[in-house]
């Protein structure tokens, strides 16, 4: 079962890009000893996000990342602390 803030990255990501395929993979457990993330909240950190939308379409990857780390602001506020990124339109999903 997804933690509270997987549920919330999902939730944000679904009503903003409308994506046609989404994942959200936690991997805070692989960084938890990691000397950065001392002082942090313990629990969910790093995350992989796949996404595809139409919602990236005319943008370059740099403004793909922007947009979402935009759409996730208050959780990167809140101890979301790694997002890796595939972020892709409808077509070169497809190809």
């Amino acid at each position: 079962m997804p933690g509270p803030m997987t549920t919330r990255i999902e939730n944000k990501l679904r009503e903003a890009l409308n994506p046609s395929f989404l994942e959200i993979i936690d991997d805070s457990a692989k960084h938890a000893g990691h000397a950065a993330m001392k002082g942090l909240p313990k629990g969910e950190t790093h995350f992989r996000v796949t996404a595809v939308s139409s919602a990236f379409e005319g943008k370059r990857p740099v403004q793909r990342h922007q947009f979402v780390y935009q759409i996730l602001d208050a959780e990167l506020k809140e101890g979301l602390h790694a997002l890796s990124l595939t972020t892709n339109t409808p077509e070169e999903y497809k190809a």
